[in-house]
């Protein structure tokens, strides 16, 4: 059996699960393959493929020319880069792991501090020999708007009411009722837009959800709100975004996720003002990365044994 791992940009892969209990031949590859020929070539003869998130898309061609491809792993119990539909038509067992609920809410947080309190400048600044040149905002006091207040979402809305924030919630089919027992005031849309002194994305990428966050959400933010999307880059759109912050219409946007990613070197958002920046790294953590790996070897071994565990279906 001959096993690949893709996107294993840290070169980390193989310290996070007991890779050598396989009865197999375990090839970690560190770069990614943007390109579907480049990709085919790489995983040509690999019966088993570890697929990190949705760092590399599983498209129905995709399938079609990986005939050797027999079990796809995912990281995560869902991946909408994958066609589990063509895979079932192709053969091809998928299977997925645990996603611990932690790591990205703490990424928002750090993005959230960064932004109010303009921590990258600073600490540039100290390096280049330069001293307070910035005054920073406050969070207690200030009203938080969360969209998405699922496990993720009700995660951060506990550490605002911490800081002493009113929180605010929206999603299309947020019960008041819940909204309420998870800490936060149920509110329209506009409402959230309107009133949130920083706004926070955790809402499930779609067809439907694609766009969520676009001109006209954009212009009801205050010109002193900041925006942070730690969850799918489509789900904001990216060029009302750039307009917003260049034309100074928001005081500023934190970013972990992008609509290509790795993010090209010619995207806007490069050059943008007043924006904080990390490269999809919200559930990049030691105790993501050995709840991930591990169950993908337990995936792996029980398929082999004829008995797979975690299978995704349409």
């Amino acid at each position: 059996m001959r096993v690949a791992v893709l996107d294993d940009y840290q070169q980390a892969a193989h310290h996070f699960a007991d890779w050598q209990s396989l009865d197999a031949e375990v090839t970690f590859l560190h770069e990614h393959f943007g390109d579907t020929d480049a990709l085919v070539a790489a995983l040509r003869g690999y019966d088993v493929v570890v697929a990190m998130r949705e760092r590399t898309p599983f498209t129905a061609e995709r399938f079609e020319r990986l005939p050797d491809l027999r079990l796809l792993v995912t990281t995560g119990m869902a991946n909408a880069a994958i066609d589990v539909a063509a895979a079932e038509r192709h053969g091809v067992t998928v299977c997925g792991t645990h996603s611990p609920a932690t790591a990205t809410p703490e990424l928002t947080w750090g993005l959230i501090l960064s932004l109010i309190r303009h921590i990258p400048a600073e600490s540039t600044g100290v390096r280049e020999g330069q001293w307070q040149h910035s005054i920073g905002g406050d969070l207690y006091g200030r009203t938080l708007g969360i969209v998405g207040l699922g496990r993720l979402g009700s995660r951060v809305a506990a550490v605002g009411r911490a800081f002493g924030m009113r929180v605010l919630a929206w999603s299309s089919n947020l019960e008041p009722a819940t909204a309420r027992e998870r800490g936060a005031e149920p509110v329209s849309k506009q409402t959230l837009f309107a009133e949130a002194d920083i706004v926070t994305v955790h809402y499930k990428l779609s067809e439907r959800s694609t766009g969520l966050i676009g001109p006209e959400e954009l212009s009801w933010m205050k010109p002193t709100a900041y925006l942070v999307n730690t969850s799918r880059g489509p789900l904001v759109d990216t060029d009302a975004l750039v307009d917003a912050l260049i034309e100074g219409r928001i005081a500023g946007a934190g970013l972990d996720v992008y609509d290509v990613e790795p993010l090209p070197a010619d995207d806007p958002l490069r050059t943008a003002p007043r924006t904080v920046l990390t490269p999809h790294i919200g559930y990049v953590t030691e105790g993501t990365y050995r709840t991930f790996y591990g169950e993908a070897v337990e995936d792996i071994t029980a398929w082999a044994d004829g008995k797979p565990v975690r299978t995704l279906t349409p």
